[in-house]
Order: structure tokens, then sequence, then C-alpha cells
């Protein structure tokens, strides 16, 4: 396939990161898909990529990783089938950490968001449930959203021990 110039060339990229943007569970999957089918599939556009076009493909894994985490830290999406739990939140953002500490991106701004986002949701857990474990939606242990909650900056004794008897127990 002829690589493409100019404006063409930027769509292309656009596209791809678009798809990255709307990937799925794991957004690394469809860069490093969309890396190949840029570069190296004998379909795509055959591109040499600069470090300013990675970086947009980057930045969308970035923006999807931030889309699905926050996703599952909305309280009001904890009956709908799209949740998936506090667990699925810590391994993604563990997830974009991985990759953006690889890749040396900066993601402050999304530990911010996450951070509140983390602490809403708790304290609406909380304040909805009370001591009622079995209608918690929490699929995690207090000691998974303690590291999780000291991975974002927060200090332990700024968690709520309320949210103890609505976390699952620890296995022995």
């Amino acid at each position: 396939m002829k690589t493409p110039k100019g404006e063409k060339r930027r769509e292309t990229i656009e596209e791809e990161a678009f798809l990255i943007t709307r990937s799925g569970e794991i957004p690394e999957v469809a860069y490093h898909s969309s890396l190949h089918y840029l570069q190296e599939d004998s379909d795509g556009p055959g591109l040499r990529l600069t470090s300013e076009e990675q970086l947009i493909l980057k930045e969308a894994v970035i923006e999807r990783y931030r889309f699905i985490i926050l996703r599952d830290l909305n309280p009001k999406n904890r009956k709908k089938r799209i949740y998936r739990g506090i667990k699925r939140s810590i391994i993604n953002y563990n997830r974009l950490s991985s990759f953006a500490q690889r890749e040396g991106l900066e993601i402050g701004h999304i530990t911010h968001e996450v951070r509140e986002a983390l602490a809403e949701f708790l304290e609406t857990e909380i304040r909805e449930c009370g001591e009622r474990p079995k209608e918690s939606s929490i699929n995690c242990s207090f000691e998974e959203i303690e590291e999780f909650w000291k991975a974002l900056g927060l200090e332990r004794t700024q968690l709520p021990e309320a949210l103890r008897p609505l976390c699952r127990q620890e296995q022995d």
C-alpha cells in the first residue's frame, strides 16, 4: 500500500487513535495492533511513525485506561452490566502506571481524577450500604483498597474504617 502524505497521514493515525480509545479492556493490545497495522502489515499504509505520531497513539491508550478505570469507580454504574468493580480499577490503574512508566509519560492528572473518584465511590458505598455487607458492590479486600489508596498518594489515616465490613474478606 502507498504511504499516505500530509493530511491523509494525520487522519490515518487519528483513526487508529480513535480505535484505541474505543478498544476493549486492555488498550495496550489495541496500541500494538495499531503499530503493527500502520508500520508492518502488508494491508497497512507502511508508515515509519515519528515520535509525535507514536505519542498520539500512546495518549489514546492513556485515555482508554482513564475511561475504564473511572467507569468502574462511578457509583452510578454499580448495578449496571458494564460495572467491573474496584478490583478491576486497581488492575487497570496498575497497567496504566506500568505503561506510563515504560513510555516515560506523565499521568498525574489521571491519578488525581482516580483518587477523587475512589474517595467518592467509597463514601457512596458506606452511605448506601452502611453495615450491610451483602449489599456492597466492593469486590476486593480492605487490604487491596488500602494498597490502591496508598498508590494514589493518599494517607492511610484518610481511609474510612467503616469501609472494612463492606469489603471481601482476605482468604487465609
